[in-house]
């Protein structure tokens, strides 16, 4: 027998000697033996040391006990270095910031705490601080609330941004009785301020035109060209009314405003011009409703006060911010102004509500997102800023960051993506670029977070964490007949977790997803991830069985159309046809032969759509097909519209 065969024997009686007794024993204070651990303070199998000298790890991993032989041995040496790397180093090296210039920071602080020294006296200065600020921002609220008198009109009503006098389809009725009346009507009106930057944010087929991702003002000036004279702006009644103010000049978007709108009946020849900021959309034939506004108004109406009361709250939470050291009063405070200002003022949910109805409605709200906020305190915020000192960099990251988020409706509407479905990524312009470059930078942000929780030893930790998390995903990815959405406040709820650390990043971090977290919230309420297709898709396309029509009889005064019946079957029981956008004839199984006969008195050009009916509810309408003014009929393009 060789020296090599007889160390290989004595090596094999060892191993199976160890394997008899259970592996090595536990050190006591007693013994000799040195048990190699690993920084967690747990037995680590690869640095586990026999009684007689360590076994080399070829020798370890060849015994029966070792469960991982089918795993070629390069890729279990490569999963152990990967674990020892997610370890992080031994100490682990914790953050805390540093202050710059830390006398100037805490100077804030200090002089508090000399002049107000007992927890009473600092407890009576927050309520103080606090009734200061609910006093002025109500008494500006209210003042921006009271929208004052317009002569010979009265107090204004106010209504949203995409208040209209018409609903698409045939939601307004077989020749429109169900919004009547057509004119001689006006109305006192207050828009408040941005309202430029709703838009469709699904098709809208305006004649053969399909509108989507922008603001719905179809007309402008009756010549088409620029005037001074508000009264010559004419509009479709299905225009958004405060677009078409902002469009006519006579309310601004900056600060909203007052105006009397008045319905003006039939018009011919919309037109389309660009005006303070808004391309309108032309419409080239009749519609029955349109409206324009009354010059030469008299008027003591508020305009939206939102950008003086965001001086007051900026200014407020600034000063909490600057001489506040305890987290526990700084946040809760913080979120709660953030909270009711945003609900209330920047970004409120789209209703014609008053203030009175708008503020039951926040405060709903708010004692769901308090009670999450409470949670996400508890484990993200108050571990990042445990014995923080830097006071002017918290206001300027932190509470900065937490009001960038805040208010995403006007930081990040530059971002060309209104919602994470593919059909939305695919219909609007530069949305696949820009999700590209967000997740680019995502991915740098997290890169750099995961190199500081790896410093601290807590990179495994989040790893289990985050695998949770994308378990979670994947399995409402996979729920049947629903869509997973993700909201403002989820997204946040799922990245707060790793800006737990005290750096200069964390803290703005966690404070846009913060703020994030409080649009989302206010605005949109605690809206479902999970999304039935209806609700996910709105009042957009169904892509449901379009009807096959066909024009069988064509003059300069008449066309007759003719299609097959209805798919009984799926439900279809009827024909709707829009001629110019406006319901003009409800066919129904059993009225008869499936066709009809449509007249005209002028040349004027028409639009004809057709859908299938459940009762009076429409399916998709097919694209519009033109009867020319000169009697020729140019056939529908295939495909739906709404």
């Amino acid at each position: 027998m060789t020296a090599f065969q007889h160390d290989r024997n004595t090596a094999r009686s060892e191993v199976s000697r160890w394997e008899q007794d259970g592996g090595p024993e536990a050190s006591t204070s007693g013994s000799s033996t040195l048990q190699i651990r690993s920084r967690a303070g747990s037995t680590d199998l690869d640095d586990t040391h026999h009684p007689d000298g360590p076994i080399p790890v070829w020798l370890r991993e060849s015994s029966k006990s070792f469960h991982w032989k089918w795993v070629p041995y390069p890729l279990r040496q490569f999963a152990r270095t990967v674990v020892w790397w997610t370890e992080g180093p031994d100490p682990p090296q914790m953050q805390k910031i540093t202050p710059f210039f830390p006398t100037i920071q805490e100077t804030p602080v200090r002089l508090i705490a000399r002049y107000f020294p007992r927890p009473m006296h600092k407890a009576a200065l927050l309520a103080f601080f606090i009734f200061c600020w609910l006093l002025t921002f109500s008494l500006v609220l209210h003042h921006s609330a009271s929208a004052g008198n317009i002569k010979g009109y009265g107090k204004p009503q106010p209504i949203w941004c995409g208040a209209t006098y018409w609903a698409s389809g045939n939601k307004c009725g077989l020749n429109g009785n169900r919004c009547r009346p057509f004119d001689n009507a006006n109305l006192a009106f207050r828009c408040p301020a941005n309202c430029k930057a709703v838009h469709v944010l699904s098709p809208h087929a305006v004649g053969s035109q399909e509108i989507n991702y922008q603001p719905f003002v179809i007309g402008g000036p009756a010549e088409n060209e620029p005037t001074e004279s508000i009264s010559d702006y004419i509009y479709r009644a299905d225009s958004f009314v405060c677009q078409a103010a902002i469009h006519a000049g006579v309310v601004s978007n900056q600060k909203g405003g007052c105006g009397v709108v008045k319905l003006a009946g039939t018009h011919s020849n919309f037109t389309s011009t660009r005006q303070n900021g808004i391309e309108s959309i032309a419409f080239d034939t009749f519609f029955p409703k349109s409206f324009s506004f009354v010059s030469g108004l008299s008027s003591d109406c508020i305009r939206d006060l939102r950008w003086p009361l965001l001086a007051v709250t900026v200014i407020f939470t600034t000063i909490l911010s600057l001489c506040t050291a305890s987290t526990v009063v700084f946040f809760p405070t913080v979120f709660t102004l953030l909270f009711f200002h945003v609900g209330l003022v920047s970004d409120p949910p789209s209703t014609d509500s008053d203030y009175a109805s708008r503020s039951s409605l926040i405060i709903g709200r708010f004692l769901p997102a308090a009670f999450v906020a409470a949670v996400f305190y508890r484990y993200t915020v108050k571990p990042q800023q445990r014995d923080l000192h830097a006071y002017f960099e918290r206001t300027i990251l932190w509470l900065g960051g937490a009001w960038v988020g805040s208010l995403n409706n006007y930081t990040f509407d530059f971002i060309p993506i209104q919602r994470l479905t593919p059909s939305d990524l695919a219909a609007q312009p530069g949305a696949r670029l820009a999700l590209v470059i967000v997740v680019v930078l995502l991915l740098s942000i997290a890169i750099g977070q995961i190199y500081y929780l790896r410093l601290e030893g807590r990179l495994p930790k989040y790893l289990g964490i985050y695998a949770i998390f994308i378990t979670f995903l994947i399995a409402c990815v996979i729920v049947p007949s629903l869509n997973l959405r993700i909201h403002h406040y989820f997204l946040a709820l799922l990245l707060l977790p790793g800006t737990r650390l005290q750096t200069r990043p964390s803290l703005l971090y966690q404070g846009i997803l913060v703020g994030l977290f409080i649009n989302g919230t206010a605005r949109w309420g605690f809206d479902s991830i999970l999304q039935t297709t209806a609700a996910l898709r709105g009042d957009g396309q169904l892509h449901s069985l379009l009807p096959n029509v066909t024009a069988v009889a064509i003059t300069a005064s008449n066309i007759t159309f003719s299609w097959t019946l209805p798919p009984f079957a799926k439900g279809f029981d009827g024909i709707s046809v829009l001629v110019n956008d406006v319901e003009r004839h409800r066919w129904y199984q059993g009225e008869g032969e499936p066709q009809h006969t449509f007249y005209r008195t002028d040349q004027e050009k028409e639009y004809f759509r057709f859908a299938y009916m459940r009762g009076s509810s429409t399916a998709d309408f097919t694209k519009a097909g033109v009867w020319e003014g000169t009697g020729q009929w140019r056939k529908m393009e295939k495909g739906p519209s709404r």
